[in-house]
């Protein structure tokens, strides 16, 4: 009966291996992909996840959309940005709310910030200045 389980626990271990979603960021030790920065600022990191599950990190949003440059986006599963309210939650970058204030910096200076909720977006653009953004125009504005 035990042969008959390694095949299966084989197998099981290939698909969890291979899973497709966010991973945890190790602040303070992993750096960025993009500029190899250590990740430390909680609330303007990203990710990205490929189809075969790869992932990489960025010290800023900015990265992130700065490496897309160099990448088949058709090869991309997730693209994943840091709330700025919840600091270290990844939500979705294609249905996140952007904010370009200079009155909040980001890690690489482009004043980046990422909001899952486009309310909260407005009130701190109310506070604090700038323009918002959806994903799309993200792109356009760095010319992807």
């Amino acid at each position: 009966m035990k042969k008959q389980l390694i095949p299966f626990i084989l197998l099981l271990v290939l698909c969890l291996s291979c899973s497709i979603g966010p991973k945890s960021i190790d602040y303070g030790h992993v750096g960025c992909h993009f500029c190899s920065m250590t990740i430390v600022d909680k609330q303007h990191a990203a990710q990205l996840v490929t189809q075969k599950g790869k992932v990489f990190n960025f010290d800023a949003i900015e990265c992130m959309v700065n490496q897309l440059k160099e990448e088949d986006l058709s090869e991309i599963a997730l693209f994943l940005v840091n709330d700025y309210e919840q600091p270290g939650k990844l939500v979705d970058a294609t249905t996140a709310t952007y904010l370009i204030s200079e009155n909040v910096p980001s890690p690489m200076g482009e004043y980046l910030s990422a909001f899952a909720n486009e309310q909260t977006a407005i009130k701190i653009k109310d506070e604090e200045g700038g323009e918002l953004y959806t994903w799309a125009e993200i792109k356009k504005r760095f010319k992807l």
